[in-house]
C-alpha cells in the first residue's frame, strides 16, 4: 500500500470513529412510556438529548400504534403517560 493510500486510510478510521461517537453521545436519556388510549394501552421506547425530548419521542412511539388520523394522534400525544420508567439518565 502506497503512503498516500495509507494516510487516506488512515483518514477514513478516524472520520468514522468521531461519526460513531457523536451519534452514540447524542441519546444521553432513554424511557419507557406506557400509553392509554381508547381504551387500549401500548408502551414503547424513546431517546434523546433531553429529558423532555426522550418523553415526547417515547409518547409518539406509542400514540403511532394507537391512534389513527391526526386528530386523534394529537390527542394521544397530549394524554398523560400511563408509566414512565427511565432507562438512561
Amino acid at each position: 500500500m502506497s503512503r498516500p493510500a495509507k494516510w487516506i486510510a488512515l483518514g477514513l478510521v478516524l472520520f468514522l470513529a468521531v461519526v460513531v461517537f457523536l451519534t452514540l453521545s447524542l441519546y444521553r436519556y432513554e424511557v419507557e412510556v406506557c400509553v392509554e388510549f381508547n381504551g387500549r394501552t401500548m408502551c414503547r421506547p424513546g431517546a434523546g438529548a433531553t429529558r423532555e425530548e426522550a418523553l415526547r419521542t417515547a409518547m409518539r412511539n406509542a400514540c403511532a400504534f394507537l391512534a389513527s388520523g391526526m386528530t386523534q394522534s394529537m390527542a394521544c400525544e397530549r394524554a398523560e403517560p400511563a408509566r414512565v420508567r427511565w432507562i438512561k439518565e
